[in-house]
Formats: C-alpha cells, sequence, structure tokens
C-alpha cells in the first residue's frame, strides 16, 4: 500500500484536530521524546562559490521548534543537474562548527529528473554532531562537491544553486528531512524526499537466502550442505605469509539465538597471523536486500591491543581483468584501531566498479563515519536500478551512484583480517572477535530496515533457522 506522506504540520495539525473531538488534554499530554518529534527545522544557505571547478553549499540549520532535536536524525539535500556523460561526483567539508567528522555527504539520483535537477548531494550528521537545542543551530556548514575527474562543472542549471547567494539566508530550494519527515523546503516537484513507501506493508514474498547461523563447528556437514564455504585457502587479502584458519571459525548460544564467531589472530608475525572468512560458494547474488547483525569489537579477547584490524559484511564477484568493468563489490567495513592512513576507529561503507592491482587504481565511491561501533549493529544494503543504499541501525549512513550497480551476480561475505602488523609492534599473542547473528537477502526488493526486522522474526518465530530460494545464476 502507498500513502502520501503528511508534513510534520500537516501531522500536528491532524494530532489538534482529533485532540479536539477526543479531548485535548489526554491526546496533546504527550511524552517528551514525542514532543522533539514534531520539532520545525529552516535551511539557511550561502553560494561559498560560483565558479565551474566545484559547488559550494554552505549551510546552516536552525532549529525553530520548541523542543531539543538530535541531529543524528536530520537529512538536508541540495539538488543539482548532473554535467553531460552523468559523471560520478565526490563529497567533501571544509569546515564545520559540528566538526567535519559528524557530518556525512552521500549522492542520490532522482526518481523523476528535471530540467534542473536528476541528483542531490545528501548531508547527514553522525551522533557525534549532537543535538540543537530550541531557538539554536548548527553554525556554519562548509560544504563542496566536484566531478571524480575533476572536469568543469556546470552550476548555472543546479535547482538549488543561487549565484546571488552571498549571505546566509533561509533558502527554500533545499529540503530537511527530521526522522524522515519533511520539515523544510520544496524538492524538484515530482521528488518528495520522503519515501511514501509505508513500512508497515510487508513487500511480497520474493526468493530468499536466510541463515541464522544454527551450526555446532566449522566443520558441520550443514554448512556446505547450505551453500557455505570456511576459507582455508591461502592469498588475500591481509598479512602476507598469514593464513585463513577454518577452525578460529565457532558457534555459540547468545541471546537466545546461535551466533558465528570469526577469530583472527597474531603474534606479531605473518607466519603467526590466522585469519577467518566464510563465504557463499555460490556467486548468485545481485539486486535486491541484503541484511546481517553484526558485532564488532574495539578490544582484543586477550592480549594488547592496537592491530589495524578489518571486521566486515561484504558482497563481491570476481575481478576478470585489472580495470575490468563488470566488476562489483560493496563493503561494510569496519577499522577498530584506524588503518589506511586513519588514526582510529572508522566505518567505511564502499561501492566498487573496479581497480588495478598493480599498480593500485581504484574506482568506487564510499562513505564513512569516524567514531566507534563497538557492539552489535543491524546492517542493510540495498540496490536496485538506480543507487546502492547503505543502512546503520535503521538509519540511512549513505547512498551511492548507479555508476556503481553491479553488472554480475556476487558472493555473500564474512571476514576479519589485519591491514598490516604497523598497528602493534608486539610478539605477545592476541586474538580479536567478530560475530554474526543473521544473514538475509531478497532477490530484486528493496526492504526498509523495518522490513528487514519484521521478516526476520518471521523466521525466528516459524522456527525457520535456513532457506535459499534465490535461484542459481
Amino acid at each position: 500500500m502507498r500513502r502520501k506522506t503528511l508534513t510534520r504540520s500537516a501531522k500536528r495539525s491532524l494530532t489538534c484536530a482529533v485532540a479536539a473531538a477526543l479531548g485535548c488534554a489526554g491526546l496533546l499530554a504527550l511524552p517528551s521524546n514525542a514532543a522533539a518529534a514534531v520539532g520545525d527545522l529552516t535551511v539557511q544557505y550561502h553560494a561559498g562559490a560560483t565558479g565551474s571547478d566545484q559547488a559550494e553549499p554552505w549551510l546552516k540549520v536552525k532549529n525553530t521548534g520548541g523542543s531539543t532535536v538530535a541531529l543524528s536524525g536530520v537529512k538536508i539535500r541540495y539538488y543539482f543537474k548532473s554535467d553531460a556523460g552523468s559523471p560520478s561526483y565526490r563529497f567533501a567539508c571544509s569546515w564545520a562548527v559540528k566538526g567535519c567528522g559528524n557530518v556525512t555527504g552521500t549522492f542520490g539520483t532522482l526518481a523523476r529528473p528535471t530540467a534542473t535537477a536528476d541528483r542531490y548531494l545528501e548531508i547527514g550528521f553522525t551522533s557525534g554532531a549532537g543535538s540543537l537545542a530550541a531557538g539554536a543551530d548548527t553554525g556554519d556548514l562548509q560544504l563542496r562537491f566536484h566531478r571524480a575527474d575533476w572536469q568543469p562543472l556546470n552550476q548555472s542549471d543546479d535547482y538549488s544553486f543561487g549565484a546571488d547567494r552571498s549571505t546566509y539566508a533561509n533558502w527554500s530550494k533545499v529540503t530537511a528531512q527530521l526522522d524522515g519527515a519533511v520539515v523544510w523546503g520544496t524538492a524538484p516537484e515530482g521528488n518528495d524526499p520522503t519515501d511514501p513507501t509505508d513500512p508497515t506493508d510487508p513487500p511480497g514474498d520474493g526468493a530468499t537466502l536466510f541463515d541464522d547461523f544454527t551450526y555446532s563447528a566449522y566443520d558441520d556437514p550443514k554448512i556446505s550442505a547450505n551453500g557455505w564455504n570456511v576459507r582455508s585457502n591461502s592469498g588475500g587479502p591481509g598479512v602476507p605469509g598469514a593464513t585463513w584458519d577454518p577452525r578460529n571459525v565457532t558457534f555459540a548460544s547468545s541471546g537466545g539465538n546461535t551466533v558465528m564467531n570469526l577469530e583472527t589472530s597474531t603474534a606479531g608475525t605473518g607466519a603467526s597471523t590466522e585469519q577467518t572468512e566464510v563465504l557463499t560458494k555460490a556467486m548468485k547474488f545481485k539486486n535486491g536486500t541484503y541484511a546481517a547483525r553484526v558485532k564488532f569489537s574495539d578490544a582484543p579477547r586477550s592480549g594488547p591491543d592496537g592491530d589495524h584490524l578489518v571486521q566486515t559484511f561484504f558482497t563481491i564477484n570476481d575481478l576478470k581483468a585489472p580495470m575490468a568493468d563488470d566488476y562489483a563489490e560493496y563493503d561494510f567495513e569496519y577499522l577498530p584501531n584506524g588503518g589506511w592512513g586513519e588514526p582510529s576507529n572508522i566505518l567505511y561503507t564502499t561501492s566498487w566498479e573496479t581497480y588495478n592491482p598493480d599498480p593500485w587504481q581504484a574506482v568506487n565511491q564510499h562513505t564513512e563515519s569516524r567514531r566507534s561501533y563497538a557492539g552489535w549493529h543491524d546492517l542493510v544494503l540495498t540496490i536496485d536500478g538506480s543507487s546502492i543504499r547503505y543502512y546503520v541501525d535503521g538509519q540511512l549512513f549513505g547512498t551511492h551512484d548507479a555508476a556503481y550497480l553491479p553488472e554480475r551476480p556476487m558472493s555473500i561475505n564474512f571476514n576479519q583480517w589485519l591491514i598490516d602488523l604497523a598497528g602493534q609492534s608486539s610478539t605477545t599473542p592476541r586474538s580479536y572477535d567478530q560475530q554474526v547473528d543473521y544473514v538475509l537477502h531478497v532477490k530484486d526488493q528493496v526492504l526498509t530496515p523495518e522490513q528487514v526486522s519484521a521478516k526476520v522474526a518471521g523466521y525466528r518465530a516459524a522456527g525457520t533457522a535456513f532457506e535459499d530460494t534465490v535461484p542459481s545464476a
């Protein structure tokens, strides 16, 4: 069922009308969190640059309501017309009062392109950005984006661009959402940013892989029978000389469910490093929804901390040749101790078009958040004909461009490995854990995080530990 989404002001008016009929005193005695949910926002815009090398939308978000608003629930969209050839774009934060590390930027494609917009830049905030009290604003968000190939871009035909906006002022051509509902601005016609799908409406049945990982050990015959491979062969990624030891994949009860544990260990040398990976034997998964509940860890189970560790959930196919354009890979990668030039914990979501291993050359788009993600997290990835979307704990984390959509089916993978041995020089043995509660894939259907949760709950209520109706590629 599809419904027209009400704006927050309309919802508030409807609430008051119902209250008048039923008795306002009882209905309007909302709890404090419900009161915050009807807050209002305005967006001010300043054109930081009007040239052709990059766009610079400088923004401020102000809370004009009467209750505190958590910035993690705020999304801002700046709409623009892509240049000839539909190039890829890159986002950057030059400076922000709230800290650039707490500001995210992802690109999306409009379902109904207009003469002045077929793309948008969506700005979000991590929990580290904090909240806006009533009457407060974010201060400067000095943002910019450019073509990935650094060719000139044309701003004059961009819906949200205002060449004469040399100082901050309210700007209705940028939209703002609060907890998924539009509270400010007007999108290009036919492109209301709120998803009109009612999350309580279950999608139709589709071919599905679900696994609750109810196994006894790495060599349980059911693992192979259900289409999984516990890796033992040598090779990358990771530390040269490391092995992939299937014995370090174990299963245990946690919270009433069986969880899979991937242990990675080292004593500071390649020969002592044991990494772990579990992957589907078949590459038969392409468009649709992917989901997993994964527990990341910041600290080792034993021994000294500091190794450049990567904990993952991803889909991938094989690179047939350097820079082959039919390669695809979509990653959730958590680095608890940094690595790849990062000094501390960071979560990446990355969509790959292709790469060249030697000399290294990469074509991808990524979104990152620099904070701790230790603990359990619900990870959802959706791929349709227009974009790739990543969700963490029900919140949109990143939207990546159609240029990175897959051309061929992929496998589903979990692994934990070491980038290098530079993070911790000790030869004292240490080990790290990554846990997985379940995995779900629904072929050719885009599910909301709420629908994912409902589908998993349905499997568990029915006592179904495993199902695979996805046809071979």
